[in-house]
């Protein structure tokens, strides 16, 4: 029985050195991304939904852009609170900021891809670039630099959204490390010619995509997914491309507790149950080799079976993992966490497993 565990830990291996390696280096030992700078007109599209203190701060982040010709979308999608009175101070505030009020109806009760249909449809401009309310670009050059990558045939830009650094704090780490690993994965597939999903808090791409797989009625009962399971339905090898310049990215405040950050990885890990089957399946095979890698590894060293051969072969693993994602998160401006790589890694292990089983007993809560 050793004897065959032993060989699927060696197949095992080799499965996650193809991910790290061939997979994610293809994003990993990339070079550096340039930018050349276009005047396309963009439309920004924000959703919010009882966000005022949000709003009040990052609005005008986004409406001080250094971007020619530009026009921000503001949908208050039937906010209980003060959003819709923010949303109208800032109309009049800056000319370039249009409202979209959206009144809950017994059809769409509730749902965001119903108030980004509307958004959407609202936009003057054919080029479309998404964020978060609870989002706010790093730097003035965002738009520059997302509507950049935009070509004749890529017509889906993939950014990367992230968290920011919370002091002294390990739950922050492991979130961030977390967002940096599956941006890993999206901008590598993509790279590889098999885009499959991207985040609305960093996304953009030409209206006629929108319209072209009828926006999200193919999902539009599904709570969640306005931005993977669009990106899963309308990208291709030739539509879509990604950015990745640090002036590109976005920031989120991070759950403070692990119990809302678990919360939240139900919601996303339970959309991805509806992506295409190539892709559940490389996500599958990916989290699978992860548990069984640790499990096999775990009781080869208990029984003492051939330490000789196993200890080399679990550290040559994370130095070569190491490397590859490394290389990563410089690019992604994340190498602090990956002075914790291998105890982070072995808890977000446990912790997708734990995903799995509660979201088989129960279905998460979506949109507010």
């Amino acid at each position: 029985m050793l004897t065959i565990i032993f060989y699927a830990f060696i197949a095992v291996v080799a499965v996650q050195l193809f991910y790290y390696l061939i997979v994610f280096g293809k994003f990993s030992f990339t070079k550096p991304q340039t930018s050349t700078p276009k005047r396309i007109p963009i439309s920004v599209i924000v959703c919010a939904k009882n966000e005022q203190e949000n709003v009040k701060k990052f609005i005008p982040l986004l409406a001080e852009q250094n971007y020619p010709d530009y026009e921000i979308i503001l949908i208050d999608d039937a906010s209980s609170d003060d959003t819709l009175d923010v949303f109208e101070e800032f109309e009049k505030q800056y000319s370039n900021i249009r409202l979209v009020k959206v009144q809950n109806n017994e059809a769409f009760w509730g749902n965001k891809k119903f108030a980004l249909t509307l958004g959407i449809k609202a936009a003057k401009n054919e080029y479309l670039l998404f964020t978060d309310a609870d989002c706010y670009p790093t730097s003035k050059d965002w738009i520059k630099e997302m509507s950049s990558q935009f070509t004749m045939s890529k017509t889906i830009v993939l950014g990367y959204g992230a968290y920011e650094k919370i002091q002294k704090s390990f739950l922050n780490k492991i979130i961030r490390f977390e967002t940096m690993l599956t941006a890993v994965q999206y901008f590598s597939w993509a790279k590889m010619g098999r885009p499959y999903m991207g985040v609305g808090r960093n996304l953009a791409y030409k209206k006629d995509e929108f319209f072209n797989v009828n926006g999200f009625i193919d999902h539009m009962k599904i709570r969640s997914g306005d931005d993977d399971l669009f990106i899963n339905q309308a990208s291709h090898a030739k539509n879509t491309t990604i950015c990745f310049t640090p002036e590109s990215f976005t920031f989120s405040e991070p759950k403070k507790t692990f119990k809302s950050w678990f919360d939240q990885k139900r919601r996303h890990v339970s959309t991805a149950n509806f992506y295409k089957p190539f892709d559940r399946m490389q996500l599958s095979v990916f989290y699978v080799s992860q548990f069984l890698f640790l499990l096999f590894a775990v009781i080869l060293l208990a029984f003492q079976f051939n330490w000789m051969v196993i200890v080399p072969i679990i550290v040559g693993r994370y130095i070569f993992t190491w490397i590859s994602l490394g290389y990563s998160a410089n690019k992604l401006k994340e190498k602090d966490v990956m002075y914790w790589y291998p105890v982070i890694e072995i808890l977000l292990i446990f912790t997708q497993l734990n995903i799995f089983i509660t979201n088989s007993i129960s279905k998460p809560v979506h949109w507010k």
